[in-house]
């Protein structure tokens, strides 16, 4: 066999060791997609462009990031080092992720395009480093903790991954932004992610001591798949900036701000449902026609209110700068707190969740979470005080439980228990697929016609997940 023996023992403290980097990696993540990026971007190009520049940067740090973790996913399966098959990697992504975040507080010190292309350099590095470190980090349930053990252990992860972070982030990091303390907020995060990697370290691997031949055959289906999928997204963000003009000359003021929020939702739309049936065919050639069906409605599903789950916390900062009038500091305060409200629901319900899907028709439960979550951005949209947008982010957390909870199990019961691993993967072209998109396309209609729109487009996607779910027809959901 090619596997690691490990002890079937597990103390307490083990989980903690097998899942603390996942919360260095949410830490960062939220950092820099949420707060820091946003308000360099905007820094460097200026307020009339911001989304366009944030949306190119998104999108090819999320496709990048696809490629990235299934090529290091490849390579740790089968690396050799004497003290594990994964620490060597967690090891080396976040010694480099630290100086590279450390390295963006001087790049703040910059101006005008050149910083920014400085930034996209080092932001497209950062996907390397930390995508190393996620894959391999991956890899320390299945490799290490036995199988009557592992719901234990993803349930700490849960924990580390989703509420956690984000008190830190909330509490701390926020508010040292806020007050213009960039470089504070950084050395924070560089600090929790050397704390967790320290923690990782003591996971007890054993050295591999049999491999087999590294098989490149799924990364290059994964890399014609994803560039399937990149070519739509940038076609129709190319085609959403050409129209831009001439609406702008056809239409009034008033009129070219319905059009360009209905321009949005279709370029969307079409992104979502032709980028996965056409990606899937890559990778699945006609067997989607025949025997998948039910799967690609699926993916089309997550990926529709991925797009405004994911979009709504990256876009959030300039939202709130738009609808309160707020300077981007000062505005990074709400904008941190808010994620912290939408994270603890996403726990108190996703347990209530859980119950409900076990007993009710799925597909009905995920149905509902589009609604519920195009409630809250209504909520988010029309709300006239700072108090209402906690209102919305409430709602948006519940939609978020019910969908991550209900979609999930419903995917479950319709992929192929023999080729489950091969279809779960697949999806993952939801979870990536999701910010490029709402970034790229929402980035170009948002600096025209403002961000107040943009949350009404995602609020939309909420709305097309829950007509997708309907579409999937099978004996099996519950």
């Amino acid at each position: 066999m090619n596997k690691q023996t490990v002890s079937r023992f597990l103390h307490w403290y083990d989980y903690l060791f097998l899942n603390a980097n996942w919360f260095g990696l949410t830490l960062r993540s939220q950092v820099l997609a949420g707060l820091v990026i946003p308000l360099l971007v905007q820094q460097f190009v200026g307020e009339a462009q911001k989304g366009a520049y944030f949306g190119t940067i998104r999108l090819w740090g999320l496709m990048s990031a696809l490629l990235l973790q299934a090529l290091f996913g490849i390579i740790s399966d089968h690396s050799r080092f004497k003290w594990g098959r994964r620490r060597p990697f967690i090891l080396i992504g976040i010694l480099l992720e630290s100086v590279l975040l450390l390295s963006i507080a001087w790049v703040a010190g910059l101006s005008g395009m050149s910083g920014y292309y400085v930034l996209f350099a080092i932001y497209m590095i950062s996907m390397a480093s930390t995508n190393m470190s996620q894959a391999a980090t991956q890899g320390f349930i299945p490799d290490i903790v036995p199988q009557e053990k592992r719901g234990i252990a993803s349930g700490v992860k849960t924990m580390l991954e989703i509420p956690v972070p984000l008190i830190l982030f909330g509490l701390v990091i926020a508010p040292m932004i806020e007050k213009g303390n960039l470089t504070g907020g950084l050395i924070v995060t560089v600090l929790a992610l050397l704390v967790c990697l320290v923690l990782s370290m003591f996971v007890r691997e054993k050295q591999l001591e049999t491999t087999t031949t590294l098989d490149w055959k799924p990364f290059m289906s994964l890399f014609l798949m994803t560039a399937v999928f990149t070519i739509i997204i940038l076609g129709l963000g190319k085609l959403v900036r050409l129209l831009i003009p001439p609406v702008q000359i056809m239409f009034s003021e008033a009129g070219s701000h319905w059009v360009f929020g209905a321009l949005g939702v279709v370029a969307m739309l079409i992104a979502v449902v032709v980028g996965v049936f056409a990606s899937l065919r890559v990778q699945m050639g006609r067997k989607i026609a025949a025997d998948s069906q039910p799967f690609t409605w699926w993916v089309i599903n997550r990926l529709a209110a991925l797009v405004a789950i994911n979009n709504i916390g990256t876009f959030l900062l300039y939202f709130i700068q738009e609808k309160f009038n707020l300077p981007g500091k000062q505005a990074a305060g709400l904008a941190g707190t808010l994620p912290l409200v939408l994270g603890v629901c996403v726990i108190i319900f996703g347990l209530a969740a859980g119950w409900l899907s076990d007993r009710f028709d799925r597909r009905w439960l995920t149905f509902i979470s589009g609604l519920v979550g195009a409630f809250g951005v209504t909520v988010m949209v029309l709300g006239t005080t700072q108090m209402m947008m906690y209102v919305a982010a409430i709602f948006v957390g519940i939609a978020y439980a019910l969908f991550n909870v209900a979609s999930w199990a419903l995917g479950t019961d319709i992929i192929p228990g023999e080729r489950a691993g091969e279809y779960l993967g697949l999806q993952n072209l939801a979870g990536a697929g999701a910010g490029a998109i709402g970034a790229y396309i929402g980035g170009s209609i948002a600096d025209h016609s403002g961000y107040i729109l943009m949350m009404a487009m995602f609020g939309v996607m909420f709305l097309l997940s829950s007509v997708a779910v309907m579409f999937i027809r099978t004996k099996t959901a519950q």
